[in-house]
């Protein structure tokens, strides 16, 4: 399923969920303080664009806290909605439940993305 997956997400919504989090990196990577946040948010595109086969693990401390909670005021809310009214419309059908437990993933991934780990 990994695969096969991974080939009919990207072409069912992949890409623009992929695309989003490209788009918050490049705009994160404006200043040079926000490099480290545009970087994370670039290695989250590539598990966004096929997340099929992928686990993510939450950890973190003080600083993740912290960093998770500017990140969320000002990029995670918008990238959250858009992945949970993706995986909402998709788990109207049963075909699309997989697809939506795969929003759901990535939905809280962009709630808390910092002290998350992808295996």
């Amino acid at each position: 399923m990994g695969c096969l997956g991974n080939v009919l997400w990207f072409i069912c919504g992949g890409f623009l969920s992929g695309l989003s989090w490209c788009i918050s990196g490049c705009l994160w990577c404006i200043t040079i303080v926000g490099i480290p946040i545009g970087m994370q948010c670039f290695k989250f595109a590539a598990l966004s664009f096929f997340p099929f086969g992928k686990e993510v693990t939450y950890g973190g401390g003080a600083g993740s806290l912290l960093l998770n909670i500017l990140w969320m005021i000002i990029s995670g809310i918008p990238l959250a909605l858009e992945s949970a009214l993706f995986g909402i419309l998709m788990c109207i059908t049963i075909v699309g439940i997989p697809f939506g437990l795969q929003h759901f993933k990535i939905a809280k991934l962009a709630l808390m993305p910092f002290g998350a780990e992808v295996y």
